[in-house]
């Protein structure tokens, strides 16, 4: 038997996107919908309800969907989707992205881990972008000490961007300016998408006699979106734009650097390159 692969050099193959298999995708579905519950049950709640014991069920949420984001980084990881190779360029990725984050610390929006966020899921696919924020943000959370309740909110937040990349059409097609102009306004809207997100962790424990911006249980849906509305445009629509604008414009100069980069990384690694095995000749 003689081992035969393909005969393209590395540069000529096309970048291929890190794919996930049942499990991984399984698991990505579970903590998404679990997370889509944890951030939006200000709204899906009847007004009235018993809504103030969630406070005391934080910390239990907050233990079901850190182990939810371990249970989908190593059903990842132990499937071919992600071998050893897959598992490198996510080490040093989400190593960079977390160097990045504290560069912006203190500073409105000034957050340049994003675009390469933005970049990677792009290049790797939505799974490894999901993968990938997640990662990325708990390595961020243990070199800033930023560990608290928030930390599993931050990761599941900061996946779905990285995975909302991988989803943008013409992977294997959209190059140059299009493609450029495209990752940018996506790096905008999901740079306010982001910091929305975040806001829904937090907005529901402000203490509704403090402030008239923060959450009711006993008012209607829409009186509670209008004071969710009005919290997030006093408190993060400006840090929350500095992060878009800083998005963007490292997308548009940095971008095609980057990218060629990680696209040349994909190729040489060839995560999915076939192998076949043929009987040899006498």
């Amino acid at each position: 038997m003689s081992l035969r692969t393909s005969t393209r050099t590395p540069d000529q193959r096309q970048a291929r996107a890190v794919r996930l298999g049942p499990r991984s995708l399984t698991a990505l579905a579970l903590v998404s919908a679990v997370g889509v519950a944890g951030f939006g049950w200000p709204f899906l709640a009847p007004p009235g309800s018993q809504i103030g014991a969630h406070a005391q069920d934080a910390p239990w949420l907050f233990a079901g969907l850190l182990v939810l984001l371990v249970a989908v980084v190593a059903a990842a990881i132990s499937e071919s989707g992600l071998g050893p190779k897959a598992v490198a360029m996510l080490g040093v990725l989400a190593a960079t992205g977390a160097a990045l984050r504290p560069i912006g610390a203190g500073t409105a929006g000034i957050e340049p881990m994003f675009f390469l966020m933005v970049l990677s899921g792009r290049v790797l696919g939505p799974g490894f972008g999901f993968v990938l924020g997640s990662v990325t943000m708990f390595a961020s959370a243990l070199l800033t000490g930023g560990v608290g309740p928030w930390l599993p909110f931050q990761m599941l937040a900061m996946g779905w961007f990285a995975m909302g990349a991988g989803l943008l059409p013409g992977p294997d097609r959209l190059r140059g300016r299009a493609e450029l102009a495209m990752l940018a306004g996506y790096g905008f809207l999901a740079a306010f998408a982001y910091g929305t997100v975040m806001n829904m962790a937090g907005w529901p424990f402000m203490s509704a006699l403090a402030s008239n911006v923060a959450f009711d249980p006993h008012a209607p849906v829409a009186a509670n979106l209008a004071r969710f509305v009005a919290y997030c445009v006093a408190t993060s629509l400006g840090w929350d734009l500095g992060r878009a604008v800083v998005t963007v414009v490292l997308t548009l100069t940095l971008g095609p650097a980057v990218l060629r980069a990680l696209r040349r990384a994909t190729r040489r690694a060839a995560f999915e390159t076939p192998v076949t095995f043929e009987a040899s000749r006498q």
